[in-house]
Formats: C-alpha cells, sequence, structure tokens
C-alpha cells in the first residue's frame, strides 16, 4: 500500500507540475504579434499551467471563444480611443456591453469578472486628453452591465500607472495622490467604493531600475538586508512593489477610501533589450514575488492580505513599440510560440519546476536567413541590416541583449533572419541584394537563438469599439512623482513601429564601428 501511494503521488508531481499557483495569480494576454498563437493553444496554456486569471487590453472574438467554457476569469479592457464615446453616449456602451460582454455569456460562457475601462488614462503624457472622459465611461459601462442583469457580478474599474500617486518625503506612509488628478481620483474612488470595485494599478520595477542611474538593484527584487531597504518610521521595506503599493494604501487612506481592494493589474520583467533584462533576473523576480503572494502577509499597511497580482505578461509580442526600450517585445515568461523561456513554480514554493509549454504549435519550415559573406556589394551591408532592422524585430541586438557583441557576422544573420521569418518565409525576404542566403543548419549560439516562426491563423474581431492590437505602453509619461517609488509606464499605441528613424541610427552605427 505505502509504494501504491508513493508512486501515486509520484504520478501526481510529474504530470501535474502547475496545477497549484499562488492564490491571486493571473496573467495579461496581449497580442500585439505578427505571428500571434491560436487562442485554443493559449488557453490550454493557462489551463495546462493553473493560471485561472486572465486580464485582456481589448474584447477580440476568438479569444472570448476560446475562453468559453472555462472557469478562467477574465478581465476584459476597453482602450483609451473608445473613451470619449462611450463618455458622451450610453448608446455606445450598451452596444459594447451586448456585442463583447452578454454574447459571451451563457452555462458555457465567458467568467467576466472585471471591464477595466481605459487603460492608465491618466498618463502626464496624455496631457490631461482623458482625464474628464474616464469615470463618465465607467459609469456607462456600469449601467449598461445593470440594464443587461450581471453588473452584480462583473465590476468595473479603470487599470492606472503609479504615477498618480506621490510621496513628497519618499515615504510609503506618507502617500497622497497627485494634486492634479486629486478631484478626479476622489471620483474614481468613490465609484470604485459605492460598486464593491478594486482600484487597479500597474507597477513595474524593472522601469525604476532602467530609467534611474543609481537606484539599488537589489531593491527591485525581493528579500533584501537593511543595506537595500526603505525605511519609513521604523518599517522596513525591502522591496520597491512593497513600497509602491503602501503610497497607494496611504494615499488611499489620506482620501478616506482606505478599504477598497487593490489589484495590481500588471507587473513583471523582461527577459531581453537591455543588460537589466535577462531571464536570470526575471526567474528571480518572480520566484520572489510568487513567495511575497503564497506568504499572504500583505504589505506593512496592508498586513493580512497580498493584492491579486496579473504577471506581465503571458506571451511575448514583437510588434510593440520600442519607445519604452528595446525590452519591450521581451516581456512574456513564454516566448511567441508559447514555450517557456525559464523554470517557475508558480506555486511560489520555489521549486525548479518547468512551465507547461504550448501543444500543437506548427512552426513553418527548419530555415533560416543569414549573411552571405561570398556576396560582392558588402559596402552595402550596414545600410541593408539597418534597413532589415526598421522593418523587423532586432531588439536582441543592442548592447547588452541576447545577440550583443558577437560581431558583424552575427549581427547581420540575426537581421536578415528575423525579417525572413517574420515575412513567412518568403524567399525575396532573403535577398538583400545577395548579402544573404538560406541554410538548413541552426546559424544558433550560445545565448543568440535563431527562432522559426509559427504558422498562425488569421483572427477577427467582434468588438463594437475594439482597439487596434495593442496591450501595454509605449511612450514614456512625464515624471511628475517626488518618489522613488513610482514607476511610469508607458502609454499606449496601435504603431508597431514607432522610431524607425533611431533604430535605422542605432545600427548604422553600430555597423560603421565595425567597420571602421
Amino acid at each position: 500500500m505505502l509504494q501504491a501511494q508513493v508512486f501515486l503521488w509520484a504520478y501526481i508531481l510529474l504530470f501535474f507540475p502547475a496545477s497549484i499557483v499562488a492564490q491571486g495569480l493571473g496573467a495579461n494576454w496581449g497580442v500585439i504579434a505578427s505571428h500571434p498563437l491560436d487562442p485554443k493553444i493559449v488557453v490550454n496554456i493557462l489551463k495546462d499551467n493553473g493560471i485561472k486569471k486572465v486580464k485582456l487590453f481589448h474584447a477580440e472574438h476568438d479569444i472570448l471563444t476560446a475562453l468559453s467554457g472555462t472557469d478562467i476569469e477574465v478581465m476584459v479592457g476597453i482602450p483609451n480611443h473608445s473613451l470619449e464615446s462611450l463618455s458622451e453616449k450610453y448608446s455606445v456602451a450598451q452596444a459594447w456591453v451586448k456585442a463583447n460582454i452578454t454574447a459571451y455569456m451563457g452555462k458555457k460562457g465567458v467568467n467576466f469578472k472585471y471591464v477595466a475601462v481605459g487603460n492608465e488614462p491618466f498618463l502626464a503624457a496624455y496631457n490631461g486628453t482623458y482625464n474628464n472622459l474616464t469615470l463618465p465611461a465607467m459609469k456607462n459601462i456600469l449601467k449598461a452591465l445593470n440594464e443587461a442583469g450581471v453588473g452584480k457580478d462583473i465590476k468595473v474599474s479603470t487599470p492606472l500607472n503609479g504615477d498618480v500617486y506621490i510621496t513628497p518625503t519618499y515615504k510609503p506612509s506618507d502617500g497622497i495622490f497627485r494634486h492634479d488628478l486629486a478631484d478626479i481620483m476622489n471620483g474614481i474612488c468613490e465609484f470604485l467604493h459605492k460598486n464593491n470595485a478594486a482600484f487597479i494599478v500597474n507597477i513595474y520595477p524593472f522601469l525604476n531600475l532602467y530609467q534611474n542611474p543609481g537606484f539599488p538593484e537589489p531593491y527591485a527584487f525581493f528579500d533584501n538586508d537593511d543595506s537595500n531597504s526603505m525605511d519609513d518610521h521604523g518599517v522596513k521595506y525591502r522591496s520597491v512593489l512593497d513600497a509602491n503599493i503602501d503610497t497607494l494604501v496611504a494615499a488611499l487612506k489620506v482620501s478616506n477610501f482606505s478599504d477598497i481592494p487593490i489589484i495590481v493589474g500588471e507587473v513583471g520583467w523582461p527577459t531581453d533589450g537591455n543588460i537589466y533584462a535577462t531571464t536570470k533576473n526575471a526567474k528571480k523576480f518572480y520566484n520572489g514575488l510568487l513567495k511575497r503572494m503564497t506568504k499572504n502577509e500583505g504589505t506593512p499597511l496592508r498586513p493580512k492580505q497580498y493584492p491579486d497580482v496579473y504577471m506581465f505578461s503571458l506571451l511575448d509580442e514583437d510588434l510593440k513599440s520600442i519607445d519604452p526600450g528595446m525590452f519591450e517585445r521581451h516581456w512574456g515568461i513564454f516566448s511567441f510560440d508559447g514555450q517557456p523561456k525559464f523554470p517557475l513554480d508558480l506555486s511560489g514554493k520555489g521549486q525548479n519546476k518547468r512551465l507547461v509549454g504550448g501543444k500543437n504549435v506548427t512552426y513553418m519550415e527548419k530555415q533560416w536567413c543569414v549573411y552571405s559573406k561570398a556576396a560582392s556589394n558588402q559596402k552595402d551591408l550596414a545600410i541593408k541590416v539597418a534597413w532589415a532592422c526598421n522593418n523587423t524585430d532586432c531588439t536582441t541586438l543592442v548592447p547588452g541583449a541576447s545577440c550583443s557583441g558577437m560581431g558583424i557576422d552575427m549581427n547581420a544573420s540575426v537581421a536578415f533572419n528575423m525579417y525572413y521569418q517574420m515575412a513567412n518565409q518568403t524567399k525575396a525576404a532573403c535577398d538583400f541584394e545577395g548579402l544573404a542566403k538560406i541554410v538548413k543548419q541552426d546559424p544558433s549560439n550560445g545565448t543568440c537563438r535563431f527562432p522559426i516562426m509559427i504558422k498562425t491563423i488569421q483572427t477577427t474581431s467582434n468588438s463594437s469599439a475594439s482597439a487596434p492590437k495593442s496591450s501595454r505602453s509605449s511612450t514614456f509619461s512625464s515624471s511628475t512623482s517626488h518618489s522613488p517609488f513610482q514607476t511610469h509606464s508607458p502609454s499606449p499605441s496601435s504603431s508597431p513601429f514607432h522610431s524607425p528613424l533611431l533604430i535605422f541610427q542605432i545600427f548604422v552605427g553600430i555597423f560603421t564601428i565595425w567597420f571602421v
């Protein structure tokens, strides 16, 4: 009997490695990708890894259909460009709810829990564009949900950036809402309080480290000693995430809304495109975060329960704007094809478990496009590579990234292959006036991987107020905070290549240096 029990537990551990996740853990699912995975495959990734909460940036028919019939809790977003029409015309809110909520409900429908109205609409970079539109849009959406009979089950909120609050003394306990947003935030908080909805905030410790020279690196992670902590009247903060959360808690208390629950709508760590953006650091960050969540001890100002957290993000997105930084396309804990990047125990127990990757993913042919040394027109190489990088994803080539510092041959091959793969391996995409050639042997070397693109399906949108395929942020906000705790996510953009001139200059500069 004992042997049988041991065998049974071994079987469970082997075949259900990620069935238990930290309480309150979810994931953001963005789709700004040249070759997005089949939504059914992505839903199976969520299920196989025990992730029961997902946040979408806009309503998309194929994704909502794939989520139908599952018990996965869904937070569905409405993009900022829809706020004006939603705030001005209740009929637009009615139509949105009908097309994107009630159409997917029923016994085998979508398990909607939240509608996220807008995405970081009060960023300083918007110059107040959405300040007077967000709350009216939220009210109209809630009214339409109530009219449809689902307002008690589906909450309405708006994901906000950490720059909506500040702390003049750098101490979390002195947190207040930005003075220019005080009246607006009071209205938002009153709405959330009245309707038992959570305050959703996006926080990025990585951006604290990336944007602020001299920021103590250990403080971006967890479990640091006192030398890398913040002292707040005798309370030690050993991670900027906890300090940021409590800055918001303090701001809510000052505004007399101390009982509003908090959800961290986005938090994560990128794995490429910057010296700090590595799989090692991402693993370290997530392991620390999941451990904090599993302990469920909360933060010093809210000690009883840690907030629900949505990891940013589930998958890499190779068409995201690189305005915020070259790391912007590498936030996924899974690569673009649904394969895990590093071992991660979502239960928070620190075991060296591997995530369950996407199944039945169909790839294109095992062939790559690389630089040809035999080409006669070598003088044009820098220009051709710069052109390729303007039209594909060369973020792995920048200093500190996974393919950096490997020489002209390797870097040219990376650029040519990414263009070739994103162009569906068409023969004409691997020419560059004779400077490139197709090979059958994988040219990957060390940390520098040469991907093969996946075959993808065409998706359709059922949203009457659907966004362009956008997800997190794309342009920096200007900082108005007096606190090192605040993180400033960039703002949304539908443009996949937002700074071609910058990329051109970077890579022409790199190749000019090599040739000199």
